[in-house]
This record gives structure tokens, C-alpha cells and sequence, in this order.
């Protein structure tokens, strides 16, 4: 609907109302993007005027020291640029229709030449403002006159001739109510700054300038690491340049200087065409470089509608493979030349190379040469664990690592600790590295040998002890068993048994001790080391209370060297024991 006002000005009605909301409430997070928009349309009729050539042949463009100015004061906004403008028509088609591309068509440029959306971007202004008016004069029709169109956020906008100068366009915001904070000369500051610093423009607020003649990565080392303190907020460990020529993009990685949780998706600050896309933009880096935060500026990756995270497509998926190879160059020539530097690393973010180290094979040579490994031999790399062994055996379970390592290590067994992260996938990858290396999970076979029955003798001698164990344990749904296995200074070892107690189903290692008849039975066990002094004098013993107080504490003892978790009745038994064993010893002696 369209009618003539009383000085001149034409009214047209289009419902606004509804765009507002689903700006508000489903596009934007923040009503702070406002500013955002407003600097894409300057920088994009900058960049129009600026590639483009007027009829007689010469150059239309702007004069590049022309700056884009904010400026505030009286609840109101004006932001002043020198760039292409619009005709009257234009205003119509770019103004009015909701997200038209015809900006592109018209001026003759291809679309990723530019930053934003000119009408769904204006209209983002509506967020602040009551009322919108844009001041324009074309600069590829210097004959047009120059144009003022007023739109408001109840859904009508009107268009009238104007005056101004000199080609360009200048947009007035006036805030709505409750609203005037987002205008204000602080706000408005820092907002242009966290958006556009990076931008290849003068900006300025005020007449400050705040943005950068050039991007970090281009002002040297020194400035480059000053700049990842200011974002980590502390210094990196160190900084690596990167490029994807295919994606139009430059920037830096920033090795974080502290350990970074793997199970949060890392985010990274990106600029798309140096204006700032989001601080929070995830699916850049792979999932195993969570040890880097990057900041990058790419000129032909695509953003999401609301232009705050990027479109998951091809050209990202390239990106992202581009971006992973550079960071495992900089692992691999850090291990090769700076190997103290690498452990330092190391100590910080092994678990990223670990991550990496399942998949690719520089990554892993890395972990063997650089990163110990909980073995029955020590702390030691798998390096040099194949150095002394040809077969290396591990378990799969910390628990069981625990309570063997002992006996692999009297056995000449080289055990490594495997149920960490990533520990038994790098354990069976280590033949890519050493194909004569034989590398597998500790089977029943080359330890059950080891926990040797007693002998009917010995069994016989000791079944008053074995039926005082068995009494004292029937609260703890635990079957005592009498074995004799090195080392002799080990007493007692807690078996996983079936469900019951503190267990699940027998597997493992465990699932060849027990007898056909024992398999049968609920419950872990507790197996007593008969070769050890303490338990051969206690299967003898006739004091029934000190075989009980004794097998609680073994008990708690066992449990404890497992690492496995005490519960309440298990510390009121150690407790018992403990004070029991002391009034014993104190009433004997």
C-alpha cells in the first residue's frame, strides 16, 4: 500500500513485525549484533564503490583514508560511510524485500564479495531502534538525487528526496524504549571493536579509530604471542602460524599453556573477510587438537544464517583435515628438534597426541619415544620397554593392573598398565611401529601357572582357617582361596569374581584360577599367598579371634592395593581388625 504525505514523502506498509520477532527470538543470540550488521553494510557499499568503474572508464572508488564513522549522542546512533549507495529503485528492491541478493546482481559482483545481507541485516537494527533512517546518494548514478527512507518497527516505511553531498550512505538509529544502553558512546565502542578491529577500514567511534592497520599474524613473532596472551589470557605455550589457501584463509594456533578438558568441544574466534564471525565458533580444528585455541580469518568459508557459527560443507571438512595437518607438523618437527621442549608439552596435553597417536603413525613413533607408561617395571616409554623385551603383555583394566604388576614383574613379565585412555589402542598399534614385536593382553595361560596349588597337605592343614575366612568373609559376599605365587612379600590378592560383592561376571585373568566348582559360586575372592611367612604362620594358627580379626584386615588391605573403593561395613572391618590385633598384642604381651 503506498500514499502521498503532506511534504512530499511517500508511505508504503509491509509487516515488519513478525521479521522483528524472528530476528529477536530465533536468528540472533544477542540484540548486540546490531552493530554487527550495521558495519557489514558500510564495508560492503565500501568494497562495491571501491571495485567498481564508472561509465567513462575511470575509477569510481571511494578514497581509501575515507573513514567509516559512529557516532552518538542524544539516544541516537549515526553511522556515516563513502561507499556506493542507492538510488531510489534500489532502496525499494534492497530496503523493502526481506534478504534480496539483487544488491549483488545490480552492482555486478559476485555474492561472497560481501560480508552480509543488506535488508535482513538492516532490519536487525529494529532489535534497538524504533525507527530506522537511512540517508543515500548513488555513486554509480551521480545524476540520482539522494534518497531518505524511514522505516519503523509497527511495519510502514516511507521514502522521500533528501539532501546530501557526497555519494555514500548514512544510517540514523533512534532507540527504542529501555533500549538506549545498546546506543551509548561505551557500548557502541566496544562493539565496534570486538567486531571489526580486524577490518582492512578506518573505523572509527567518536572519532577514535578502533581497528588495526594489519592482522596479528602479520606483525611478527613477538606481537603474535603478546596477541594469544591477550586472548588465552595467559602466554601460550607457543604460537603456529596457518594457511588454507583453498578456504581463503590465514591465522594462528595458540598451544595452551594449561591442561584442556578433551570432553568439551574446543571453540575458536573466526573472522570471515577480517570481520568477526564468533569467539565461540566450533568444528574448525579435529577433535583431538583440543590443546590449541586458533584465531583465523578465512574469505571463502560459508556462515550459518544468523552468521555467528559456520556451515558444516565440503569446503570446511577440507579446512578442518588442512588446519590438523599443520598442527601435527608443528608436533613432529617439535619432537625432532627440540625434544625437552616436546616434554614439556607432554606433561600438559599428552592425552591430545595420544588422541592423534591412534590414528596416525608420526604421532604414535612420538608416544613410544616420548610418553611413560605405568609398566611392572616403572614408570618407562615403550621405547624403552621394547628395548629390553620382545613381548609385551598389558591389561585392559587399572584395577588389574594393580594387582598383578607384582606378580609380572617376579615373573619377568613385562606388564603395561593399558585401561588409561587411548592406552591399549596404542598398544596394539605398536607392531606398525615394530613388526616383530609380539604385543597382546594378558591371557590365564601365561599366569595361571603361577598361582600354584598348595597340595592336598597343605589344604588339609589349613581348612580351620579356610572355614574361619570363609565365616568372617560371608558378610562381605567374598570366597576365600589358599594359593601359593610370587613375590612371597605379596599376602593377599582380591579377585574379580562373579556378581555379587563388589564385583561383576569373572573375566580376564581371573576367569582360569577358580575350580569348576568355585566358577559355580557368587562373589569375588580373596586369595591367600600361602608362600608368603604371615599367611603360612596364620593357616596354622588355633586362635580362632586372630584368624578372624586377621582376614578382615587382609581383607581391607586387598582391597586397598586393588584400588578399589571401601565400603562402610569394609572401613568398620578394617577398623575392628586394627583394634582388635592392638588389644591382642597388648593383652599377650
Amino acid at each position: 500500500m503506498t500514499s502521498q504525505g503532506p511534504t512530499g514523502a511517500k508511505n508504503f506498509n509491509v509487516d515488519l513485525r513478525g521479521i522483528v520477532d524472528l530476528l529477536s527470538r530465533h536468528l540472533y543470540s544477542s540484540p548486540r549484533v546490531y552493530v554487527r550488521e550495521l558495519l557489514q553494510n558500510a564495508v560492503d557499499a565500501m568494497t562495491a564503490r571501491g571495485s567498481r568503474t564508472d561509465g567513462a572508464g575511470g575509477t569510481g572508488a571511494a578514497d581509501g583514508t575515507a573513514p567509516i564513522r559512529f557516532e552518538t549522542g542524544n539516544g541516537e546512533l549515526r553511522v556515516h560511510d563513502a561507499g556506493i549507495g542507492l538510488t531510489e529503485p534500489q532502496v525499494h528492491e534492497l530496503l523493502a524485500t526481506i534478504g534480496n541478493s539483487s544488491k549483488r546482481d545490480e552492482l555486478g559482483l559476485a555474492r561472497h564479495d560481501f560480508l552480509g545481507q543488506f535488508g535482513i541485516g538492516l532490519l536487525s537494527c529494529f532489535l534497538v531502534a524504533d525507527e530506522i533512517e537511512v540517508v543515500t546518494r548513488s555513486a554509480a548514478e551521480p545524476d540520482a538525487p539522494a534518497v531518505v527512507w524511514r522505516g519503523h518497527a509497527d511495519g510502514h516505511y516511507t521514502v522521500e528526496p533528501g539532501k546530501r553531498d557526497e555519494a555514500g550512505t548514512t544510517v540514523v538509529l533512534r532507540a527504542r524504549r529501555d533500549f538506549g544502553h545498546w546506543l551509548e558512546a561505551s557500548t557502541v565502542r566496544e562493539l565496534v571493536r570486538h567486531y571489526g578491529a580486524m577490518l582492512p577500514y578506518d573505523v572509527r567511534v567518536d572519532g577514535e579509530r578502533v581497528t588495526e592497520a594489519t592482522p596479528p599474524w602479520e606483525r611478527g613473532r613477538e606481537e603474535l604471542l603478546g596477541y594469544g596472551t591477550r586472548v588465552l589470557g595467559a602466554v601460550p605455550f607457543d604460537a603456529v602460524e596457518l594457511a588454507v589457501p583453498e578456504a581463503g584463509l590465514r591465522g594462528a594456533a595458540f598451544v595452551l599453556p594449561y591442561e584442556s578438558n578433551p570432553s568439551e568441544r574446543a571453540t575458536h574466534r573466526v573472522y570471515l573477510k577480517r570481520m568477526l564471525l564468533g569467539d565461540r565458533v566450533e568444528g574448525v580444528l579435529p577433535e583431538w587438537a583440543f590443546f590449541v585455541r586458533c584465531v583465523l580469518d578465512a574469505g571463502e568459508l560459508r556462515p550459518t544464517a544468523s552468521r555467528e557459527q559456520l556451515y558444516d560443507d565440503e569446503l570446511l571438512a577440507v579446512t578442518r583435515e588442512r588446519l590438523g595437518d599443520a598442527l601435527r607438523s608443528w608436533l613432529v618437527r617439535l619432537a625432532a628438534t627440540d625434544p625437552a621442549r616436546m616434554r614439556e608439552f607432554l606433561a600438559v596435553h599428552y592425552r591430545g597426541v595420544m588422541a592423534l597417536a591412534v590414528h596416525d603413525v608420526e604421532m604414535l613413533r612420538i608416544v613410544d619415544e616420548q610418553v611413560p607408561f605405568e609398566t611392572s617395571e616403572g614408570n618407562l616409554t615403550l621405547a624403552e620397554l621394547r628395548a629390553r623385551h620382545r613381548t609385551i603383555r598389558y591389561t585392559p583394566r587399572v584395577e588389574e593392573f594393580r594387582q598383578l604388576s607384582g606378580i609380572a614383574a617376579a615373573q619377568g613379565i613385562a606388564l603395561v598398565n593399558g585401561g588409561y585412555t587411548y592406552h591399549t589402542e596404542i598398544l596394539n598399534r605398536l607392531r606398525r611401529l615394530d613388526p616383530d614385536l609380539d604385543v597382546g593382553r594378558l591371557e590365564t595361560s601365561e599366569l595361571a601357572t603361577r598361582l600354584d596349588p598348595v597340595g592336598p597337605g597343605v589344604e588339609f592343614a589349613a581348612r580351620d582357617f579356610l572355614e574361619t575366612a570363609r565365616r568372617t568373609l560371608a558378610g562381605r559376599g567374598c570366597e576365600p582361596l589358599l594359593r601359593s605365587f610370587s613375590p612371597a612379600s605379596l599376602p593377599v590378592l582380591y579377585l574379580q569374581g562373579a556378581p555379587g560383592g563388589h564385583g561383576g561376571e569373572a573375566d580376564g585373568v581371573w576367569a582360569e584360577f577358580m575350580d569348576p566348582g568355585e566358577k559355580e559360586k557368587d562373589g569375588p575372592r580373596l586369595v591367600f599367598n600361602h608362600r608368603n611367612p604371615i599367611v603360612a604362620r596364620l593357616t596354622s594358627t588355633a586362635n580362632v579371634r586372630v584368624v578372624e580379626l586377621s582376614v578382615e584386615a587382609m581383607h581391607g588391605y586387598a582391597l586397598l592395593t586393588g584400588n578399589r573403593p571401601l565400603r562402610p561395613d569394609d572401613v568398620a572391618g578394617v577398623n575392628r581388625a586394627f583394634l582388635g590385633l592392638v588389644e591382642h598384642a597388648v593383652r599377650e604381651g
